[in-house]
């Protein structure tokens, strides 16, 4: 960050700015995080996670609520992953930080097929692991860096292949109760991000180190969003802002809106 030039450290303040705002809106609009909560921030090494962790540290020290934050990573085992990475990183910003060893990568590759893809196994034993963490350490929010862009993707994946409407929501509960997870970056585009962790030069570890490739489905919306991005700028926002702005009575739903009860108040139909 030292060597910017002056009109890059411009860009960066402008970049930075826009990213905490964003961030600061979804956790007003959302009550992510509240006077007394610990957040467990959860650390992969990628881009979305350092960035998730360098804003809550900022916002930490001019937010108006009092919180906890702990970076927790888990360490899967996989061959080749940089150990030392994540604690000197960590150590440098004087963070509170826990790391978390458990051989899931060995789980994975006896139970998923060669040549298959192991990431639906992988995040659901990743997630059991994060949650057990968050419930024995007091733990009241557990962070995410899931961006707007991860949201709608998700969102057309489940309408493409799965027949819902359905996404990833900025604040979920768990379904036994016990944890809430929240995903500040939830207003954030992912260009923006990648941006940021540029010009902040993160120690980035590799998603891949498993050998597994990208959900090729996942890849396809990802690749169709960018498309659309590209020639329809503004598009992405307007839908995003559609997930918030829901009509039940004009979809299809019989669970979500009581169609069958309608009925009409012509006097021709009511004498």
């Amino acid at each position: 960050m030292s060597d910017l030039t002056q009109k890059s450290r411009v860009q960066f303040n402008k970049l930075q700015k826009r990213i905490r705002h964003a961030v600061g809106d979804a956790i007003a609009d959302y009550k992510m995080i509240e006077d007394g909560d610990k957040v467990m921030v959860c650390l992969s090494g990628g881009k979305d996670s350092y960035t998730l962790l360098d804003i809550l540290v900022n916002l930490q020290k001019t937010a108006p609520v009092d919180f906890e934050l702990i970076a927790v990573n888990l360490d899967q085992k996989q061959p080749g992953f940089p150990e030392d990475v994540l604690p000197a990183y960590l150590e440098s910003l004087g963070v509170p930080y826990h790391i978390i060893e458990k051989d899931t990568y060995s789980i994975v590759k006896r139970v998923i097929p060669e040549g298959n893809t192991t990431c639906g196994l992988c995040s659901r034993l990743r997630r059991g692991t994060l949650y057990g963490y968050a419930e024995a350490n007091n733990v009241t929010k557990i962070a995410l860096g899931h961006h707007r862009d991860d949201i709608l993707e998700t969102f057309f994946l489940n309408i493409f292949y799965g027949g819902k409407l359905k996404a990833m929501p900025p604040k979920l509960l768990s379904d036994d109760k016990k944890n809430i997870v929240i995903r500040p970056l939830a207003y954030c585009r992912e260009k923006d991000i990648e941006r940021f962790a540029a010009f902040k030069n993160f120690p980035i570890i590799p998603c891949n180190l498993c050998g597994s490739q990208e959900n090729l489905q996942r890849q396809a919306m990802k690749t169709m969003l960018k498309s659309w991005d590209k020639q329809f700028p503004g598009r992405l926002e307007t839908i995003f802002t559609s997930l918030q702005n829901i009509a039940p009575s004009q979809l299809a739903d019989t669970q979500l809106f009581d169609f069958a009860s309608l009925a009409s108040i012509h006097p021709a139909l009511t004498d």
